[in-house]
């Protein structure tokens, strides 16, 4: 009798957000000796563990570059979607993800889901880790040049793994390091003037 019933996108995320991954673009102005360049970040969020990657960022991504990091992504040994044992990956319906990107998908076992168009809420987690960057980390700078703009995005990826609390994860750390060797009994750290 259950299987005569349609799984809700809630329930779908839930009983498979261990292997469900999610991806989206957002852009960045960026000062060049060209002018002002907009550049189109790509990146992956594990729905689980809320782990970030930035794939990649240019600023003309057309069929082959994301065809490359496709390939770059689901590499059996070193690929972000691969070492997660990523099965499903959720995008929207934006121009850059041509077929190759989800044929390159298709043929790492990973099935490519599509959403509806203009439906932002059903890509929630990539969406809200765009919200968080650009507020977070890009909004307050001016960032000269493609190396900054790396930079930046590096850090502030580390910064979100390591040191940022997750509401979502009832304020928990992404990636707990262990305690610091002077931490006192109990997880404190004791505290000097």
């Amino acid at each position: 009798p259950e299987r005569t019933k349609e799984t809700t996108w809630p329930e779908f995320i839930r009983r498979h957000r261990n292997v469900l991954c999610a991806t989206d673009f957002f852009t960045a102005e960026v000062w060049t000796p060209q002018g002002l360049v907009t550049y189109y970040v790509l990146f992956f969020i594990h729905v689980a563990s809320r782990r970030v990657h930035v794939a990649g960022l240019t600023p003309n991504p057309n069929a082959a570059w994301m065809a490359q990091v496709a390939r770059n992504e689901t590499m059996a040994d070193s690929g972000f979607l691969t070492s997660l044992g990523c099965k499903y990956l959720i995008h929207d319906r934006a121009g850059e993800y041509c077929p190759a990107f989800d044929d390159v998908l298709k043929s790492a076992a990973i099935e490519p889901i599509l959403l509806p168009p203009r439906s932002p809420n059903l890509n929630a987690f990539a969406e809200r880790w765009v919200r968080s960057v650009k507020e977070e980390c890009l909004d307050p700078y001016v960032l000269f040049g493609e190396g900054m703009l790396r930079r930046v995005l590096e850090e502030y990826v580390t910064h979100y793994h390591k040191e940022r609390n997750h509401q979502g994860r009832d304020n928990e750390l992404l990636c707990l390091d262990p305690p610091l060797p002077n931490a006192a009994p109990g997880g404190k750290t004791a505290i000097r003037c």
